[in-house]
């Protein structure tokens, strides 16, 4: 690694030969074989709803949208799915990666992966479709959970931090995912309320008002669909499909902000902050400072024993305590496979 001083370390899948050796075999024998099923978040595909930063900008306002993609898809992945092994990543800028890594999902078809991502995708529709979500009367258990995950941050999120229905502007935009025969209504109504919170009490009540004249565009399933549109995780659904896809390599360093593409402790995910994440700056003044003070110390053990333990040391230590845990279960669970089939295999 060293010698080769990579500027970036991408991970892509398991071949059937070695990549640079893809020329030499023959044509159509060079196939992958196996890849973790991954998922890339991306702030920047939240543009439309977001309304304190835009592009790769990203503040503490609009970074529970990741908090709450990461309880929304993690559920999903381990109660809807069963899959045990799953790392949540920090892009080192504006998003989060999920790698699944238990050894059935690693052998998945694209078909397979389409398909996972397809059910965990609710928002649909390029910039030029208002309306992105669309729920039936039957609510799928998966969207009533996500919701519920949803309706713990909203208020917060959506009504106070991002004040989706400040001034007319912004209304206008949830008006145009209701029907119009309410469109009216609701803006003289909107002009003598003082907040957003206010103006969602209203619209609520609108909503549920409207039940009784059996006007099917205005379920009670409405409010919720403007809940989603507003919060609920957008994946770029190529990255997951694509068993050739590359993925940045975790603790790989974000080139435009430094900071280090650290493992997420799902346990802990409301309280990480992309903003505390070590840079590579940061961690190259801690190391010296480090050096600096195991030199005054006496010499007795062998450099290599300090430099192994050196990045323990540092704002990366826990960190890499999670991804050493993950590292830990995988292997537990890998070599417990192993046992099972030993004994499968043994005549009694």
């Amino acid at each position: 690694m060293q010698k080769m001083n990579p500027y970036k370390i991408d991970i892509g899948a398991v071949y059937s030969h070695r990549p640079n050796q893809h020329n030499t075999v023959k044509l159509g024998a060079f196939q992958a074989q196996e890849k973790e099923l991954v998922f890339d978040i991306d702030m920047t595909d939240y543009d439309d709803v977001r309304r304190c930063c835009s592009s790769a900008d990203i503040c503490s306002k609009c970074w529970t949208l990741m908090t709450m993609a990461i309880h929304i898809i993690d559920r999903a992945l381990k109660e809807d799915f069963g899959f045990k092994h799953r790392l949540w990543v920090y892009s080192g800028r504006r998003g989060v990666h999920c790698w699944v890594c238990d050894e059935s999902v690693r052998k998945l078809s694209s078909a397979v992966r389409s398909g996972i991502v397809e059910y965990l995708s609710l928002v649909k529709g390029g910039q030029d479709v208002k309306k992105k979500v669309h729920l039936s009367e039957k609510i799928h258990p998966f969207v009533r959970k996500s919701i519920n995950i949803i309706k713990k941050y909203f208020e917060d999120y959506a009504l106070v931090d991002q004040d989706i229905l400040e001034n007319k502007e912004s209304w206008d935009k949830i008006l145009a995912l209701v029907p119009e025969t309410i469109h009216e209504k609701l803006q003289q109504n909107f002009q003598k309320h003082h907040n957003s919170l206010q103006r969602w009490e209203y619209l609520k009540k609108t909503i549920s008002s409207q039940d009784n004249t059996k006007n099917d565009k205005c379920g009670p399933w409405l409010e919720w669909e403007i809940m989603l549109q507003y919060c609920f995780p957008r994946l770029d659904i190529n990255v997951s499909k694509g068993i050739n896809h590359l993925l940045k390599s975790p603790f790989s360093v974000h080139p435009k902000t430094g900071r280090i593409s650290v493992p997420i402790d799902v346990q802990k995910v409301d309280q990480f902050d992309p903003f505390t994440v070590p840079t590579i700056s940061s961690i190259c003044r801690e190391l010296d400072t480090i050096s600096t003070n195991e030199g005054k110390r006496n010499e007795a053990e062998s450099d290599i024993k300090h430099r192994t333990r050196d990045y323990k040391k540092t704002s990366l230590a826990p960190y890499i305590k999670v991804f050493e845990q993950f590292l830990e279960n995988l292997d537990k669970s890998r070599k417990g496979e192993l046992l099972k089939k030993s004994d499968l295999q043994k005549d009694f």
